[in-house]
């Protein structure tokens, strides 16, 4: 493993629990890939302009595109940018608060940009076909409330959304790490952090016990 590309979303900070436990993840990579290089996008905190005119007029074919049109400033060559991204990352780690039983808009951003018709996805007679080779993609979640197991109390739109996004561009390989509960006060949240924690050994086991085994 040569690129990790770790992505942020939360407006938390570093009081988030996403935030925190998405790092836990890129140190378990890095444990186990000490040379890998990682590069860091906190949109939660410096956002991310949304598609422009240009993007959506190009995309819909309603204007020609220009041959300069990844040079030049705008949402097109920031689409550029951020899919070149992910294709050389042979991880993804992705930190997010679930926002209105989904991903928050600034992810949904991201989203936009690297979905583009053409170039991450194309088509087949049947279906659309992933142009990216699969890689996998690590989500730290973090709610308020439950979605899951007894006492679930909201509905949950955004595991199946981002697996059909994914999906979509090729990337099937998704392991969701979801901190519950978080705002239900302080035994709550160790319950769920020593689920997670539990979860990133069986999935990423760290070398040392590896090692032992």
């Amino acid at each position: 493993m040569n690129n990790i590309l770790h992505i942020t979303a939360s407006p938390r900070g570093k009081a988030s629990f996403s935030v925190n436990f998405s790092e836990r993840i890129v140190e378990r990579l890095r444990e186990r890939a000490p040379g890998a290089i990682v590069v860091r996008r906190d949109f939660g905190t410096i956002g991310l302009p949304h598609i422009d005119e240009t993007y959506g007029h190009t995309l819909a074919g309603s204007w020609p595109q220009q041959p300069d049109a990844y040079e030049r400033p705008g949402s097109l060559a920031q689409s550029e940018r951020l899919i070149c991204e992910l294709e050389a990352a042979d991880a993804v780690v992705i930190g997010t608060p679930m926002h209105n039983y989904t991903v928050p808009s600034v992810l949904k951003a991201w989203i936009d940009h690297v979905l583009r018709a053409h170039r991450s996805f194309g088509f087949s007679a049947e279906r659309k076909v992933g142009l990216l080779a699969d890689r996998p993609v690590y989500v730290a979640v973090a709610s308020g409330g439950g979605y899951t197991g007894e006492g679930a109390r909201q509905p949950d739109f955004l595991t199946p959304y981002l697996e059909a996004v994914f999906a979509t561009i090729g990337i099937r390989d998704l392991h969701f790490f979801s901190l519950q509960r978080t705002v239900m006060g302080d035994a709550a949240v160790a319950q769920a952090l020593r689920g997670v924690e539990d979860l990133l050994e069986q999935k990423l086991p760290s070398p040392m016990n590896l090692a032992t085994a």
